[in-house]
């Protein structure tokens, strides 16, 4: 008998498996991944000062395996799984051998359309790999809200913070606008995370940021990339990675998959542009930071609409997600009390909340009719268009509400509640130090900043041109080289 691309031909093709579909799922999925993993690690440990640069990397790769194995035994199904509250799924474990290899299906996606048919979102591949993709969506969540606290927060109250703000927060958002929660079936678009991961992960931080406390005064004056050119490999896989980030979001290898792509990529780089512009016009320069930075609110402004507007539409974003955060960044926050007292590090609010709020908005604007129908569950359009678009536009702007106060709230009690057991900021003594002290290793054999040697530590080793150095670095940590000049 001949073998069919998509018959049964055996017990690990069933009739229903989409090879295709299955195929680019799981690439969308480690183009995810690879977004935190190496991505954000990498930018972490080169975008802060040289003495924060192991710490920064560590609180992104503990995150990504925290959240993993929280995941599979409990919040997949609190995201995605059948409904205990509007807003909030029930919790269990998918890790189950027939749960995972049966057909996916979100249960309570199921809405009727206008002729009375009814439909449930039930993609062409196994379980297995929506779970593993959805995970990769939380883990850049919480990788993204740890910008806002580098530099300073306590790493085991970091530990305590991940998994209960993935329990408490994140799978809220993702279940009231993707699992079948109230907002999914109000009709609010979210086409691929810009208020699930993007106004949440730039809010939280900002509360987070609020409660942990500033960095010390010096490193808020100064704090300088330790590796700029590194800091372009991050932002690099960042970039890229976004491909599979839009690209993913319809659960297929169709054509709106094409139209996220290519319109990720335009709005990115027209942002890219105006930052850059305007960089040149108010400080005579261009700067490679706040190119990487204008290119992620690109990034994160096209997010929630990348598959439902039109390519001219992607630049107009570009053009909005390249200056209005940037006047949120470089002239507002110096203008409001709140933002200086508040030490967002990395300044994730402005990338992340301004931008992602201003991509849900202009999805209400400019979201085209005839890209929404091939996706979306109900017959809608952008403001732009007529009809109900400005209902649609109202219905953007009551979700990004809701988003925001569910964050505020739900990250100021857990940190209050963490902070009854663990400090949430260092000991003055590891702020002064940095990596040394809170892990005992460094990022490169340098000395100094901040660094304290310690000869009872360190050790005195002679090396073969008559200089001293310290021990080996496999001898009570990686402690570096050391050359007494």
């Amino acid at each position: 008998m001949e073998a069919s691309a998509y018959g049964q031909v055996s017990p690990a093709v069933p009739s229903w498996l989409n090879k295709g579909d299955n195929a680019w799922q799981m690439i969308a999925s480690i183009l995810v991944a690879t977004q935190s993993m190496p991505g954000l690690v990498i930018l972490y440990a080169s975008i802060v000062k040289k003495k924060w640069a192991v710490n920064s990397a560590f609180m992104a790769l503990y995150a990504f395996a925290a959240v993993l194995i929280c995941w599979v035994l409990l919040c997949y199904r609190m995201a995605f799984g059948d409904e205990l509250l509007p807003f909030w799924g029930k919790g269990a474990p998918a890790l189950g051998q027939k749960y995972l290899i049966a057909q996916a299906r979100i249960p309570e996606s199921t809405h009727t359309h206008e002729d009375g048919t009814r439909e449930t979102v039930a993609p062409l591949y196994p379980m297995a790999t929506l779970v593993y993709f959805q995970f990769t969506f939380a883990a850049i969540t919480l990788i993204l809200l740890a910008g806002s606290v580098l530099g300073r927060m306590n790493i085991k109250a970091w530990m305590a913070f991940v998994p209960l703000w993935l329990i408490f927060s994140y799978t809220v958002g993702a279940f009231s606008l993707w699992g079948g929660g109230f907002l999914y079936h109000w009709g609010v678009i979210d086409y691929s995370g810009g208020y699930v991961i993007h106004l949440s992960s730039g809010i939280a931080g900002l509360t987070a940021a609020y409660w942990v406390g500033p960095r010390l005064k010096t490193d808020r004056e100064r704090f300088p990339p330790n590796n700029v050119l590194l800091m372009l490999a991050g932002a690099g896989l960042l970039w890229m990675g976004w491909s599979g980030f839009n690209g993913g979001a319809p659960y297929a290898a169709n054509i709106d998959a094409s139209m996220a792509m290519l319109n990720t990529n335009v709005c990115a780089a027209t942002s890219l542009l105006v930052w850059t512009s305007l960089d040149v016009v108010y400080f005579g320069k261009p700067s490679v930071i706040g190119a990487v930075q204008g290119m992620m609110t690109g990034l994160v402004c096209i997010t929630p609409g990348a598959g439902l507007v039109q390519s001219w539409a992607a630049i107009v974003m570009g053009i909005l997600s390249g200056s209005i955060p940037w006047v949120s960044m470089m002239i507002l926050h110096k203008k409001f009390a709140l933002l200086q007292k508040v030490d967002d590090t990395l300044g994730v609010f402005h990338t992340h909340a301004v931008a992602g709020l201003l991509g849900g908005l202009l999805t209400g604007l400019l979201a085209e009719p005839e890209l929404c129908d091939l996706i979306l569950q109900v017959n809608t359009r952008g403001a732009f268009y007529g009809g109900n678009g400005g209902v649609q536009f109202l219905k953007q702007m009551v979700a990004a509400l809701f988003v925001i106060g569910w964050n505020i709230v739900s990250t100021t009690l857990i940190l209050l509640f963490i902070r009854l057991f663990i400090p949430l900021r260092m000991p003055e003594e590891q702020l002064a130090i940095g990596d040394d002290a809170v892990h005992g290793e460094e990022a490169y054999a340098l000395w100094g900043d901040g660094e304290k040697y310690d000869p009872s530590k360190h050790g005195r080793i002679t090396s073969l041109f008559g200089e001293e150095t310290t021990q080996s670095p496999y001898v009570n940590g990686a402690r570096g080289v050391t050359i007494n000049l």
